[in-house]
């Protein structure tokens, strides 16, 4: 058994989560960016431990052994078989997708996201010279679903050439279904668009619902896509920026890898590697008790709001530890509500509108910390509701 309640103090250790102007006051919990407050698999800190006593830090490269365990991983924990030779390593999965869209797109060209969506892919588009087209998710209250009419509209009357799918779907924790890949696969293969899947939140996924890689669902959706995976989010390894990048057309590949070396791009540090492989070899039985440990931590935060404040909506996760809550009945503006957070709650959390269009009045929690943190947390946050008197 793995403790996952275990408190680390993480403040004036160079974290981003805690170190930020917004923690500088004690009485704030960051519950914000996508870093688990969980210390990792003890595997990974045995390699890191081994690598770094060696005491010399050279040019390194993959190994044999590392390929075939993220081979492994990946057909073990996902029905996805992967060769070797369409792996390509990366220090970070926003850096791929900047790759992708300087690869296969160019100045001025349009590309699509899903709204709201994990923010960085806007800053990938247009940082790169290209064009965002938003396609909004369709939400009735509870759940959110996409209109493939409004979706393939949205492609032909914006010359769409590139769609980055975020799978999970971040910050809504929506995992898509393999008959919704296959419309989203099918309409993107009619009119020439490229597909770009971000899966790095594959390993998260609850209750009976299953990732679906999107070169699982049709075989030929391999001939115009790429699959971004990392362990990254799954070990709480943000920080050692490895990344697996997962391209089966060998012209596609070829060509991603020629840009990756015309911008200086190198591959993951020696520490990423060596965690990266410890993970895959030995995590199994670690990722099983996180998840069970988070879904419990769902449950908590679901029966607090259900319980106390019923008119605020947890939006029902299937997969990531990132909770989307609706909050739009305090009636408040972004800016009263992330002031009401900070301020009154004393909560750092990510506001619902840096996530782009339907955003606004929704908050994105990260329950991916011991329960102690999550109790304290919502008890803040109950505190600072009831002084509202709703």
């Amino acid at each position: 058994m793995y403790n996952f309640d275990k408190v680390i103090e993480r403040r004036h250790t160079n974290s981003v989560k805690f170190d930020g102007e917004k923690a500088q006051d004690p009485r704030v919990v960051p519950m914000w960016v996508a870093d688990m407050d969980f210390e990792t698999l003890p595997e990974i800190k045995e390699a890191l431990k081994k690598r770094a006593s060696h005491g010399i830090f050279g040019y390194a490269e993959p190994t044999e052994n590392y390929y075939q365990v993220v081979i492994n991983w990946m057909k073990t924990r996902h029905h996805f078989e992967v060769e070797k030779e369409w792996i390509v390593l990366t220090p970070g999965i926003v850096t791929a997708i900047k790759l992708a869209v300087k690869t296969y797109t160019k100045e001025n060209d349009h590309i699509m996201i899903m709204k709201p969506v994990y923010y960085p892919f806007d800053a990938s588009i247009q940082l790169n010279g290209r064009q965002v087209v938003e396609c909004l998710l369709d939400f009735d209250g509870n759940e959110y679903s996409c209109n493939f009419d409004v979706f393939e509209k949205t492609i032909v009357e914006n010359d769409v050439k590139m769609f980055i799918l975020c799978n999970p779907h971040n910050p809504i924790g929506k995992v898509w279904k393999k008959d919704d890949l296959q419309l989203i696969g099918t309409i993107c293969k009619k009119h020439g668009v490229i597909v770009v899947s971000d899966e790095i939140h594959m390993d998260f996924v609850y209750n009976d619902y299953q990732h679906v890689p999107f070169y699982n669902v049709d075989e030929s959706f391999k001939d115009f896509s790429v699959i971004c995976t990392a362990p990254s989010k799954t070990f709480n390894l943000a920080a050692l920026q490895t990344s697996n990048i997962i391209i089966a057309n060998e012209e596609m590949r070829k060509k991603f890898i020629e840009m990756k070396a015309s911008c200086g791009v190198n591959d993951p540090n020696i520490f990423g590697l060596d965690a990266c492989e410890a993970a895959y070899t030995y995590g199994a039985k670690w990722v099983d008790e996180l998840l069970d440990y988070l879904q419990e931590n769902i449950n908590y935060m679901k029966k607090f709001f259900e319980t106390k404040f019923p008119d605020i909506k947890v939006i029902q996760p299937e997969g990531l530890y990132l909770i989307w809550v609706d909050m739009r009945c305090l009636g408040m503006n972004k800016d009263e509500l992330e002031d009401f957070m900070l301020n009154k709650a004393h909560l750092w959390l990510d506001e619902g509108y840096i996530f782009g269009t339907g955003g606004e009045g929704f908050e994105r929690f990260n329950i991916a910390c011991p329960r102690s943190t999550l109790k304290k947390a919502l008890k803040q946050l109950g505190e600072a509701l009831d002084s509202l008197d709703l």
